[in-house]
């Protein structure tokens, strides 16, 4: 006789387990302890097995007989049941460890040794706050072109134009690491070239009027702070590298008696050399007195350490510039490149070598160190001749028909 819900709740517990049948291998099992399992008998290969179907009352009397009903079309498909759902449950443990964000972190974990720390940090967190709350548990090889467009599109829609595509770009990235790991089968990033609104790129804050660097260079030397910032940007504009590349350098970089700097740029993978001017070197001998006994050369709060990212341009603004719109501490580079070719007459291949930008030759080789080394040596002592004249007010006579 089939059961009903009234003898299920009327079931009370024996000394030992009790079984109350139902239809079609159907049957409660009644715990000494109270609890009652549903199992579904039946036979498979001539052997005579138990599945699990959940506790009741979970599991109410109509889901346990739809429940058993399922397992026995598999069985009239010659499917074991138990096994089909050990393969299922295999195949979600699977898909949990191949979801974008396991994918991506593991990707992550791969080449972020190799990146600057600055960018490894925003990669992670672009992921982190973008990404991953809306795919990042979602099997990797299961993301549709339209389903990441989707993501994409909520960063789109805030105005962040240049974090989209820098998104984009890293999705794809993970993408072609799960393919290559064999997590996925193609990169559904590569779809959706075309779809995002072009990003607007801004160029950094700079001066590059001379009689305006003369009076930027006067109000450094006349900066009310402390010795390592104002060297700091005493030596921008002379050496016009990145400012990050600038807080990181380090003494053992360096050698005085040649008048050279050379360091590692992380972003172009190259080595590279500064000539240092006379002017430099009077600048670091002054600065060594104070910092030569540790790594970097601008030390932060924290002695081991460099100083902070943001401590160029907040010295900046404490001097009175903006730097949105006047000067920041990447927009040295913008002055040297600007100054350097139209009004001191430098080729521009000089001037992209010595900004540390890859420059192919003829030869189709990149970026070479040691190449125009002589004119770059040259090139430097000019244009730390050229700023002491915008600082000390001289006539700076234009090259190209420029005022002063």
């Amino acid at each position: 006789m089939p059961l009903t819900d009234t003898a299920i709740r009327n079931a009370k517990p024996g000394e030992k387990s009790i079984k109350l049948f139902d239809e079609r291998g159907l049957y409660l099992e009644v715990a000494p302890s109270g609890g009652k399992w549903w199992r579904f008998k039946y036979r498979f290969n001539g052997k005579e097995k138990r599945l699990s179907l959940g506790v009741y009352s979970d599991v109410n009397l109509k889901e346990a007989r739809d429940r058993r009903d399922a397992a026995r079309k598999l069985l009239a498909n010659g499917i074991d049941p138990s096994e089909n759902r050990k393969a299922q449950k295999s195949a979600r443990t699977d898909r949990a460890a191949n979801s974008f964000e396991v994918v991506a972190r593991e990707w992550f974990a791969k080449h972020s040794p190799n990146w600057a720390s600055s960018h490894a940090s925003k990669i992670i967190q672009r992921l982190e706050k973008d990404v991953f709350p809306w795919i990042g548990g979602k099997p990797i090889a299961e993301i549709t072109s339209p389903e990441l467009l989707t993501v994409l599109r909520r960063i789109e829609n805030r105005g962040a134009l240049d974090t989209v595509h820098r998104a984009h770009q890293n999705c794809g990235q993970v993408f072609r690491y799960g393919v290559a790991t064999g997590r996925c089968d193609r990169d559904p990033s590569s779809d959706l070239r075309g779809a995002l609104a072009p990003a607007k790129h801004k160029n950094f804050a700079s001066i590059t009027e001379p009689a305006a660097v003369g009076g930027l260079l006067r109000a450094i030397d006349g900066f009310n702070g402390t010795l390592v910032v104002q060297s700091a940007l005493k030596l921008a504009p002379l050496f016009f590298v990145r400012p990050g590349e600038l807080r990181k350098a380090e003494w053992a970089q360096f050698d005085l008696d040649k008048g050279e700097w050379r360091y590692f740029v992380t972003k172009t993978k190259s080595e590279h050399l500064v000539p240092l001017a006379t002017q430099a070197v009077a600048i670091l001998k002054e600065l060594q007195a104070l910092t030569g006994t540790r790594q970097y050369v601008f030390p932060g709060r924290a002695p081991k350490k460099p100083m902070s990212e943001a401590a160029i341009n907040a010295a900046l603004r404490r001097m009175g510039y903006d730097t949105k719109t006047e000067i920041t501490g990447h927009g040295f580079r913008a002055m040297a490149r600007t100054i350097l070719h139209q009004e001191l007459d430098v080729k521009p291949e000089v001037i992209e070598h010595q900004l540390a930008h890859r420059v192919p030759d003829a030869l189709g080789t990149a970026y070479n160190r040691t190449k125009f080394l002589k004119e770059r040596r040259t090139m430097m002592q000019q244009w730390a001749d050229y700023l002491d004249k915008c600082k000390a007010g001289a006539e700076i006579i234009p090259l190209h028909g420029h005022t002063a």
